[in-house]
């Protein structure tokens, strides 16, 4: 039995699996679970208030480890994504009365996220430009879904509804690990009927073999002769998401449209429209009003000097001098 005013030892473990349970049916479910292994071996078997800033700093992950490319060094986004998991279960610690306080973990700064895009007429450019027809209907198709390049890859027959012109992007194909729909225009709809009978069971293949990836010289070698410099297949999805904020779509509805999990990671195309400001920008006009007043008062091409009304003196008569607007002839 624990004594009157003291807490018990909860290990690592009791914590994590606590906040595995909270965490049941969120989409990035199976993304805790990876970093909640990672963390056992650091920490497993400690107890939960032993745990210090600097030992949490330095026991993130540096690299990872991949059956195909080896060893690769982890970027400053994915360290703070295992930053961000273990911070969660210290501060639910506290909240569950676990430990008194938590030690505080600054995550690592991170580059400014890239945001490379296309007009019309450069996209218009760099489909000429390309020769394969299997790679310009998977330029056009991601120029018109935003979907990503595995998801057009992996598409399947099974997966497309011409008629209700949807395709469906399932759960272990997206990057979010998160299913959803995805409405096809009518460009998108007619790369789909121009692939038919290529593949029995694939959407988009080369020469009716499956591809992992899109070639990135074949694409390389379209954007130099289209003129486009620093673009890569991605930024299709970029060009797409710019296209539609420009075009006045709301961030909550390219949010679901894009398959993003969050609004924050939609706002960095927020930039791209300031159509919803631009009923306020009139709210403050000076020049254009005064001038009006100007026209009404000596008539078209007078020029007079303005009056600061609010200090001309009322009934004393008296104004203000110094207080001068020449308005040029209109």
């Amino acid at each position: 039995m624990d004594k009157l005013g003291e807490q018990p030892q909860r290990t690592f473990e009791e914590a994590a699996v606590r906040f595995l349970r909270a965490a049941e049916g969120q989409s990035d479910y199976r993304t805790k679970v990876r970093h909640v292994k990672y963390w056992r071996t650091v920490f497993g078997g400690r107890a939960i208030s032993s745990l210090t800033t600097e030992e949490v700093m330095d026991g993130l992950p540096t690299h990872a480890d991949y059956p195909k490319r080896g060893r690769v060094a982890l970027t400053p986004a994915t360290r703070n994504r295992y930053l961000s998991t273990i911070r969660r279960i210290v501060n639910l610690c506290v909240e569950w009365g676990w430990i008194g306080s938590a030690p505080k973990m600054r995550p690592h700064a991170e580059p400014t996220v890239r945001v490379r895009w296309i007009t019309q007429g450069q996209a218009g450019r760099l489909l000429y430009e390309i020769s394969r027809d299997w790679l310009k209907d998977a330029v056009t198709f991601a120029l018109a879904t935003g979907m990503r390049a595995g998801e057009i890859l992996s598409l399947q027959w099974s997966n497309v509804d011409t008629d209700r012109a949807i395709a469906w992007v399932t759960a272990d194909r997206a990057k979010s690990g998160r299913a959803r729909a995805v409405p096809l225009n009518a460009d998108a709809l007619a790369v789909v009927e121009r692939r038919r009978d290529t593949h029995p069971t694939l959407v988009f293949t080369r020469n009716s073999k499956p591809q992992k990836q899109i070639d990135p010289k074949m694409f390389g070698r379209a954007c130099k002769k289209a003129r486009i410099e620093d673009f890569h297949f991605h930024d299709l999805r970029h060009t797409w998401a710019s296209w539609h904020v420009q075009a006045g779509t709301p961030l909550y509805v390219l949010k679901e449209l894009g398959g993003w999990e969050t609004l924050e990671m939609v706002k960095k195309y927020a930039h791209m429209d300031a159509g919803h400001l631009a009923r306020f920008a009139s709210a403050v006009t000076f020049w254009a009003h005064q001038a009006s007043e100007m026209q009404n008062a000596t008539g078209e091409g007078g020029v007079k000097p303005l009056i600061d009304k609010e200090n001309s003196g009322g009934a004393s008569g008296t104004r203000t001098p110094d207080l001068r607007i020449m308005i040029p002839s209109l």
